[in-house]
């Protein structure tokens, strides 16, 4: 097994379509960048919930999970379930984003989602963000769509288990759904933790890489 260690992280994007995308999928990768990184800039963009309850959640909750962060959050309107038809918009949103900032690293939904949001936005980010990283995360639900990654976020049990609090605490309007708990959460970051010799661990996927090993 290979590790990839990059120096200090200087910024950050993450992008959902939906607000508590972003934690689900990568709240533990935040909470151990941010602790690793004191100061990172971190921006976020999430295409739906603005002007909803759900926009209160997700800004609430990507404060608790970016401690010490210089936190960015954009909510747009969007409608839930609709993105393919908003391609322009998707597109131009994620554009616009990538002509302010230039992060060391991307995150967002992987390609494969079943999803048609996430599958949208992962299809369309790669076309905003073509000289960045791409970690493309996973979010659990009713479809069997797991895939399998290729890159580890190996994860302190501490910061598991604060992961899942914070998905617990900050979006009460999910708590009703099946699938929505601390069981769910810990189970699938344990099982990628089995497969990166780690406790617990968040996966990604990724479509390209490039290593640096000198001059080229």
């Amino acid at each position: 097994m290979i590790s990839l260690a990059p120096d200090q992280l200087g910024s950050v994007v993450v992008l959902g379509a939906h607000c508590d995308d972003i934690a689900i999928g990568a709240g533990g990768t935040l909470l151990a960048a941010c602790a690793a990184s004191p100061g990172l800039r971190v921006t976020a963009l999430v295409l739906s919930g603005a002007g909803s309850k759900r926009e209160e959640e997700e800004r609430a909750a990507l404060a608790a999970f970016c401690p010490g962060a210089h936190l960015d959050v954009e909510v747009l309107d969007l409608p839930d379930g609709r993105m393919p038809a908003h391609w322009d918009r998707v597109k131009e949103a994620l554009e616009s984003l990538a002509r302010k900032v230039s992060p060391d690293v991307v995150i967002g939904p992987a390609k494969h989602d079943a999803h048609q949001d996430h599958r949208t936005l992962a299809q369309l980010l790669t076309t905003a963000f073509r000289d960045q990283l791409v970690l493309g995360y996973e979010i659990i639900k009713w479809d069997s769509d797991q895939g399998q990654p290729v890159a580890f976020v190996p994860l302190a049990a501490s910061v598991a288990l604060r992961k899942a609090e914070l998905l617990d605490a900050h979006y009460p309007s999910q708590r009703g759904r099946d699938w929505f708990d601390a069981e769910t959460f810990l189970g699938l970051a344990r099982m990628r933790g089995v497969q990166c010799r780690a406790r617990y661990a968040e996966a990604f996927f990724v479509d390209k890489v490039v290593l640096g090993l000198g001059e080229g």
